[in-house]
């Protein structure tokens, strides 16, 4: 007897769940886009040297990454639709400034402020604008998926991040090479108006949002933080898996460079998307493969296959080496990646799920503060002074390996102690 009543792909999900991560498909092309160049353009546009320009990075996804945290008190103050549109808004406005600083008709306001002052502060008002965008489209993910469906509503979602990353800095390579490398952050911003527009027109507020109760004041956010900061395990745990996310950094802040000045392959940007299309490729394969293994082991697997990775480049300084080392750390991010969230969502306490989940992002935040200023003083240090470009990479895996190692520690410290327990 058929069931017309299943939940399927088909009426599981709302019109507005579809509106939501189109929206989402073309902000990564935007974002993906402009990160793809953005410390090549303020070390050399911009004109603030490599060391300069990966502090500066660094510190814009850093805060992107970190600031969600507070971000989602927004989300629950005003809604979905409003918050999405001041996003949206601040990224036409950031994108663009951060654009004007390599255009002549900007060089009057950047020359009054300073380079240094005047892109920091565009690139700081651009990731507030951008940290509202992830409480913004996976809450209205979580609230426009039936509950059955809603395992795949997160997959389609991850995918179409992905489809960004890999497509948004072959579009940018298209403006850079035939407009100028500034012009990338300007159709960053022209992209980021017609999602305004699209989001006023298109957007509707998602049903069944919480009324009263579960809405945190930012003092109520803070306290929640400090209870966190007080778990030893989970903090341990958090600043170790950092350790990757140093390492995925690298592709965009000193990875760059390398590609251009060493291998002599202009176009970095193609190499820059190989982390994103093998994740498309193998991500699901590679789930469904270590399914079973306990989420630390998954977890350490892919910290020792992204730290191969960095081998594999500074072992043979050819392009194609260059495609299959990146391809190495996908695998090693894919094997990682599904297990870290649940096993977050595993240690918080069951009154205390949101709070934690919502640090999920610091690693990946503390990875960009510390990978950026990195990744400057890798290309300073070892391309542009000592020419020794094996030996930042091989600085890079040393950082990996001894992430892995201190997973290991933290497996024998914690986990196993607690399973004999």
């Amino acid at each position: 007897m058929s069931n017309t009543n299943a939940v399927t792909w088909r009426n599981g999900f709302t019109s507005t769940y579809w509106v939501a991560n189109i929206l989402e498909l073309f902000e990564r092309f935007a974002f993906y886009g402009s990160k793809a160049v953005l410390a090549v353009y303020l070390a050399n546009k911009i004109g603030l040297g490599a060391q300069a320009a990966g502090a500066l990075a660094g510190l814009y996804s850093g805060l992107i990454f970190s600031l969600p945290i507070i971000a989602g008190t927004f989300v629950d103050r005003y809604g979905f639709r409003k918050t999405l549109m001041a996003c949206f808004a601040m990224f036409c406005i950031g994108y663009f400034l951060i654009g004007l600083g390599g255009l002549q008709m900007g060089q009057g306001i950047v020359d009054a402020m300073g380079k240094t002052t005047y892109i920091t502060s565009v690139l700081i008002l651009t990731a507030i604008g951008g940290s509202l965008i992830k409480p913004c489209i996976v809450g209205t993910v979580a609230k426009t998926s039936h509950p059955e469906v809603k395992a795949l509503g997160y997959s389609i979602y991850y995918t179409l991040v992905n489809i960004g990353g890999a497509l948004g800095p072959i579009l940018a390579l298209q403006v850079r090479e035939n407009l100028g490398i500034e012009y990338v952050l300007v159709m960053s911003s022209i992209t980021s108006l017609l999602l305004l527009l699209g989001t006023f027109i298109f957007f509707k507020e998602p049903e069944a949002r919480d009324a009263g109760g579960n809405q945190k004041s930012l003092g109520q956010v803070f306290r929640d933080m400090l209870l966190v900061f007080r778990n030893f395990r989970f903090i341990s745990f958090l600043v170790i898996f950092s350790g990757f996310w140093i390492m995925f950094w690298q592709i965009f802040f000193s990875f760059p460079f390398y590609v251009t000045e060493v291998l002599k392959f202009p176009r970095f940007e193609l190499l820059e998307t190989v982390d994103a299309w093998t994740i498309i490729l193998v991500g699901i394969p590679m789930t469904a493969l270590v399914k079973k293994w306990r989420p630390i082991t998954a977890m350490t697997l892919g910290f020792a296959l992204a730290s191969i990775c960095w081998l594999i480049i500074a072992g043979f300084p050819t392009v194609t080496a260059a495609i299959i080392g990146v391809a190495v750390f996908a695998f090693g991010e894919a094997t990682q990646a599904p297990r870290f969230y649940e096993y977050v969502s595993a240690l918080a306490p069951k009154d205390q799920v949101g709070t934690f989940m919502g640090f999920a992002f610091l690693p990946v935040a503390i990875g960009s503060f510390v990978g950026g200023p990195l990744g400057g003083w890798l290309v300073q240090k070892y391309l542009r002074e000592t020419m020794n470009p094996a030996m930042m990479w091989y600085i890079v895996a040393g950082i990996g390996f001894a992430s892995t190692a201190l997973m290991l520690l933290y497996n024998m410290l914690f986990v196993k102690k607690e399973t004999t327990a």
